[in-house]
C-alpha cells in the first residue's frame, strides 16, 4: 500500500500554512518504517486540482490542512475519515480548502481518490502576506503530531525521531520548499 502524508496551505497567510508546515516539521524530525508499505510526505502548496496526477498513485491519503468548522475556537485539531466529516466541518474556509474539497469530490467521482482521512486545525483570523503561525495553532502541534503518530502505528509503522527541530525554525524558508525540487528543475 502506498500512503501519502501531504501537507495544503499557503504559507503566505499566516495559519493557513499550517499542513505545509507540518508535514515538513513532521519529515525534518521523524523517520518512519514499515516492513511493505510506503510512505512518502509531500508539501502540496495549493496546487489542489493539480496534484491529481500525483494523488492518484496511492491507496491511502492524509491531507493536513485547515479546517473550517461552525462554532469552534481557534486551534480545535481535528482527524477524520473524510467520507465521514463532523457535521461542523463546513468546508467553507479558504479558496485552497474549498479547492482541495472538489478535488476530492472530482477523483471520487471517476473512481481515482485514494482512502483519504485530514488532519486539521481550526485557523484564526487569516492575514495576508505573513509568514508564521498564531500562538492558537503552534499550540495545536503536539496534539496534532501525537495524532499523527498514533494513526501511523495502527498502520504499521514504527518511527524514530531523528531531530529535535521546532517547527518555527522551519517557516522562513518554507516558501523554497514544495512538489519540485532544485534537482528537478
Amino acid at each position: 500500500m502506498k500512503i501519502l502524508l501531504l501537507g495544503i496551505g499557503n504559507v503566505l497567510y499566516a495559519d493557513e500554512g499550517i499542513g505545509v508546515h507540518f508535514v515538513n516539521y513532521i519529515q525534518e524530525n521523524y523517520h518512519f518504517h514499515h516492513p511493505i508499505e510506503q510512505l512518502d510526505i509531500l508539501d502540496g502548496g495549493t496546487l489542489a486540482q493539480g496534484l491529481i496526477p500525483t494523488l492518484c498513485q496511492y491507496d491511502y491519503l492524509i491531507v493536513v490542512d485547515t479546517v473550517n468548522a461552525n462554532g469552534v475556537a481557534p486551534g480545535e485539531v481535528y482527524f477524520f475519515d473524510f467520507d465521514k466529516a463532523p457535521a461542523e466541518i463546513d468546508w467553507q474556509g479558504s479558496a485552497h480548502e474549498v479547492e482541495m474539497l472538489q478535488t476530492l469530490i472530482m477523483m471520487e467521482m471517476v473512481g481515482d481518490r485514494p482512502k483519504t482521512f485530514v488532519l486539521g486545525v481550526t485557523p484564526t483570523v487569516l492575514e495576508p502576506m505573513i509568514l508564521g503561525l498564531t500562538k492558537q495553532i503552534q499550540a495545536a502541534v503536539p496534539l496534532m503530531e501525537a495524532t499523527l503518530l498514533r494513526h501511523l502505528q495502527t498502520l504499521g509503522f514504527s518511527h524514530q525521531r531523528i531531530a529535535n527541530i521546532d517547527i518555527n525554525s522551519l517557516i522562513p524558508d518554507s516558501y523554497k520548499r514544495g512538489l519540485i525540487s532544485d534537482e528537478e528543475n
